[in-house]
C-alpha cells in the first residue's frame, strides 16, 4: 500500500492541546478541496482531537502513523 499524498505539513510537535488543532484549523483554510495536509503532533490528546475535528467538520482522516523521530502523523483530506 502506498503512502498518502501530502500537499502540506504542519509540525506541531512540542505544542500541547489545543494548539495542534488550532494550527490545523488555521492552515486548513488554504488547503484546496481534494488536497491533503499532514499534522505532526506529539501531544497524547492529538489523536482523539484530530479524529473529532475531522468528524465535526466532515473532513477525511486518511491515515495515522508513528513518526520515526517521535510523535504521530495525521493526514487529513479536505472534502469541502
Amino acid at each position: 500500500m502506498s503512502e498518502p499524498r501530502r500537499d502540506g505539513v504542519i509540525d506541531a510537535r512540542g505544542r500541547r492541546c489545543p494548539l495542534p488543532i488550532i494550527d490545523l484549523a488555521r492552515a486548513f483554510g488554504a488547503v484546496p478541496v481534494g488536497a491533503t495536509i499532514a499534522l505532526w503532533a506529539d501531544d497524547p490528546a492529538a489523536g482523539p482531537d484530530v479524529a473529532a475535528w475531522c468528524r465535526l467538520r466532515d473532513q477525511e482522516l486518511v491515515s495515522t502513523r508513528t513518526l520515526p523521530d517521535g510523535g504521530e502523523e495525521f493526514v487529513i483530506r479536505r472534502r469541502s
